[in-house]
């Protein structure tokens, strides 16, 4: 663990660098915490964060039907993914991932200091990434999220080594930054900008700064400049071009079905059956690979064709939706979350992650359908006007 301390106008800072794999680290940000006592305790957790290793109910709370509804299931499968990593390294360490935050907040309130939640929101975090890609991006971070969920593996010496020194978001979606170089921006740029200047408005003259040993660098080299927090806070709107793409490509497959018919019927029947053979099929199978109710599979392979042309939709969101309503999440489900996020099976197994998953491949599928599908309709088009 590294200690820094810097003055920085009429405040002392003092940034403590915690190891994730350190067991340590929870008993000297006590001891410093004590020692210091100092007027706010930053730490490297937002809200939504905090508030699950406080409220230990929260999953119990949640609403899975909600939810979907609001669109947000995919969100909480890339959540429930980074929880399956930190609960694997408690599991192959035996450590608590996080304890030096916790012991953070403990400490804080012993001594009467204000407790400041120094990071960005989550969401914010993966929105940012998630617009910042495009359509292609998308799909192959999409993909590699789901295939994630199979991976089960112990970590290795060279990733151990990186844990003491790295950030665990970071660490977690390594393997999306290196295939997304923009990602690092966002993940950890981004970050030590958030985080120094919470820093910098924690109250009173002495703070202490719980964080992770990778972003002390960045937080002392952007101590000196103000952040705006609102602009780092921003969710940017889709853009223009993805926007056109996503009306565009529907509405002109729609005017090609519509001109075949002009030209050839049956080719123009052709063309609409194809549309929904690929595409109801291949969202049907992903329901189907996620061991989906047959009435999700169904409702799956009905709605992918209608939701395919109709960007504000998805066949996962019908799916899920049935999915939860016939196999719903019960409390026991909920109780088992934590262990069961550790495995493939515990994945599948639980009712709560089943759904997410039935709404995740669903998705996938029907994504492929639309692509094999639109290509047929072209195609054919084609075949129409060349006679």
């Amino acid at each position: 663990m590294s200690v820094e301390k810097i003055s920085f106008y009429n405040k002392e800072i003092i940034l403590i660098g915690t190891a994730h794999v350190s067991r340590q680290s929870a008993e000297e940000v006590k001891e410093i915490i004590e020692k210091e006592k100092p007027d706010s305790v930053c730490i490297e957790l937002c809200q939504s964060r905090y508030e699950s290793i406080i409220d230990k109910d929260k999953w119990r709370k949640m609403d899975i039907i909600k939810v979907i509804k609001e669109h947000k299931a995919t969100l909480l499968l890339v959540n429930l993914i980074l929880s399956s990593f930190q609960n694997r390294l408690a599991r192959q360490f035996g450590i608590q991932p996080g304890q030096e935050m916790i012991q953070g907040i403990s400490s804080s309130k012993e001594i009467g200091a204000n407790l400041v939640l120094a990071d960005r929101d989550i969401q914010t975090t993966f929105l940012r990434v998630w617009r910042g890609l495009g359509l292609f991006g998308k799909m192959k971070l999409f993909m590699m999220i789901i295939l994630s969920i199979f991976n089960d593996e112990e970590l290795d010496e060279e990733e151990i080594e990186k844990l003491k020194t790295e950030d665990m978001l970071s660490m977690a979606l390594s393997e999306f930054s290196s295939t997304f170089p923009r990602l690092k921006h966002i993940l950890i740029n981004e970050r030590d900008m958030y985080l120094a200047q919470k820093i910098k408005e924690a109250p009173g003259q002495k703070i202490v700064a719980v964080v992770g040993a990778g972003h002390i660098p960045g937080i002392k080299e952007r101590l000196e400049y103000d952040h705006n927090l609102a602009e780092l806070s921003i969710v940017p709107s889709s853009s223009k071009i993805t926007k056109f793409v996503s009306w565009g490509i529907p509405l002109l497959l729609l005017a090609i079905i519509a001109s075949t018919f002009s030209i050839d019927k049956d080719l123009g029947m052709e063309q609409i059956i194809t549309w929904i053979i690929w595409n109801g099929s291949l969202s049907a199978l992903g329901a189907l690979l996620a061991f989906a109710h047959p009435l999700s599979i169904l409702t799956a392979f009905i709605a992918a064709p209608l939701t395919s042309l109709n960007p504000l939709l998805a066949a996962g969101w019908f799916a899920g939706l049935t999915e939860a309503y016939l196999r719903r999440p019960n409390v026991e489900d909920f109780e088992r979350l934590p262990e069961d996020i550790t495995s493939i099976k515990g994945f599948w197994k639980n009712r709560f992650t089943h759904v997410l998953i039935v709404v995740a491949i669903s998705n996938l599928g029907s994504v492929f359908g639309t692509i094999i599908g639109g290509t047929g309709i072209i195609r054919m088009f084609i075949k129409a006007i060349l006679g």
